[in-house]
């Protein structure tokens, strides 16, 4: 039996249930999901996009589900907080896929702006709800959007209404905690109306030493120029793997930054799928990770213009060590009638031993004239000459790698646009290099211990 068919089994037997404790929005695009599931299945390893990803595998065991959506025994403000030295953030959390807030959150948003579960969205705003959620994220073309869409019952949502600006960025952690092996299906829904301004930061951790399960689903639709801004920051344990489909589309003269960075894992595949459908709009994608051991990060990313007048700039990097492996897949397309697009993508990766691996495939598809677009990509290993003229002043081996690597990461970094954030993402690369554990300092719960990264 393939694995998608007990999922698809267990969707069926506990149809009731999932309806029961979601709203109408979330449950209206089930039926879709499932047939584009029964249809489509999860994609071998014999697909061309999926070569080093088997989502056959990974689902096949039996992990946990809470249908029931029993609580979590967790005082998250109490026993967790996730810091950014500086930054003046508005914190909310999941809890394997159950948003929890300490009621505090609408006290300090400004008139208009939602943060906060998808239930509460739909309830204060039905339109809204039925209007955003599951525009982006299409289930026929994603198996990971498909099981989810089926699945989720609970997630988040920012919502900035038109002509608004929200100066305080909201700050999202997403925790795994539990005692069995256990799967979440979590759900974002970050919707930047006309002329509105938004900045969303995304932190997973795993908690306790068992083996977790994700599937993510994120949309972010940004109105007529609005600036958006959606930071993903992966330190979760090596027995995690994630799933995690990102969907875009944006209006005219928009601007979006997307920036997802992997620290620590066990298995990771990000898909991202961008549609640019107003002139003058621009995105920016970019990422990196950092594995050793035998972690794995398969990234995905599809960037369709649509209209004329768009720019895309894509950025991501690898830092493979000791058996890791890495995987990357871009295509830009730039459609009929799409003419003055300019599109740049561009992979750059070190292995840092010879069996650490690096998979690279960049794409260009362009059906209009008068653009002006470039891929590339380089996968390699240190600079042996800079290495020795290091030592040759009297820094030691591992403190130059260690440089050199923070070095080759820093233009990812820098594309950040939250200053606080940006210093931080610098010492946790550097740490993450130095060996030692990956983890915000912040990152504490109430026993003393830490996140385990």
């Amino acid at each position: 039996m393939n694995s998608e068919q007990q999922y698809i089994d267990l969707y069926l037997s506990h149809r009731d249930t999932v309806h029961r404790h979601a709203p109408a929005c979330m449950n209206a695009p089930r039926d879709r999901a499932l047939e584009d599931l029964r249809r489509g299945g999860f994609p071998s390893t014999t697909s061309e996009y999926y070569k080093y990803t088997d989502m056959q595998e990974a689902f096949a065991p039996d992990y946990g589900l809470n249908l029931d959506r029993r609580p979590v025994a967790i005082e998250t403000a109490d026993l967790f907080r996730c810091n950014v030295p500086n930054l003046s953030a508005t914190p909310c959390f999941v809890v394997n896929d159950t948003f929890y807030s300490d009621g505090r959150l609408e006290a300090s948003l400004p008139a208009g702006v939602y943060v906060g579960n998808i239930a509460g969205f739909a309830e204060r705003h039905p339109e809204q709800a039925a209007r955003y959620y599951g525009q982006a994220a299409h289930t026929n073309h994603d198996a990971i959007a498909a099981l989810n869409t089926l699945f989720a019952q609970d997630g988040l949502v920012v919502y900035v209404p038109a002509g608004v600006t929200l100066e305080r960025p909201v700050q999202l952690i997403n925790l795994f905690r539990s005692t069995e092996p256990i799967m979440a299906n979590r759900r974002i829904l970050f919707v930047v109306e006309d002329g509105a301004s938004a900045k969303l930061l995304v932190c997973d951790h795993s908690m306790g030493d068992t083996d977790f399960l994700s599937t993510e689903v994120i949309e972010i639709i940004a109105g007529r120029d609005a600036v958006v801004d959606y930071y993903d920051l992966e330190e979760s344990s090596i027995r995690t793997r994630r799933f995690s489909s990102l969907f875009v589309t944006q209006e005219a003269g928009s601007n979006v930054l997307v920036n997802g960075i992997t620290l620590n894992n066990g298995q990771t595949r990000n898909n991202y799928r961008a549609r640019i459908n107003g002139e003058g709009a621009e995105l920016t994608l970019c990422g990196m990770a950092i594995e050793d051991r035998e972690q794995r990060v398969d990234t995905y990313s599809h960037i369709s213009h649509r209209v004329p007048r768009c720019t895309s700039n894509e950025l991501f990097k690898y830092v493979l060590d000791d058996r890791a492996v890495g995987a990357f897949a871009g295509r830009i397309l730039v459609c009929e009638g799409a003419d003055k697009t300019e599109a740049y993508q561009t992979n750059r990766n070190i292995c840092m031993t010879r069996e650490a691996r690096m998979y690279s495939k960049p794409q260009l598809e362009i059906y209009a004239d008068d653009v002006k677009c470039s891929h590339g990509m380089t996968t390699g290993q240190l600079d042996e000459q800079a290495l020795f003229y290091m030592q040759s002043r009297g820094i030691p081996l591992s403190e130059a790698r260690m440089m050199l690597s923070v070095a080759f990461t820093s233009d990812v970094i820098d594309r950040v646009r939250l200053e606080p954030l940006k210093e931080r993402l610098r010492t946790l690369v550097e740490r993450r290099f130095r060996g030692e554990p990956a983890r915000c300092a912040g990152c504490e719960h109430a026993n003393g211990g830490s996140v385990k990264g």
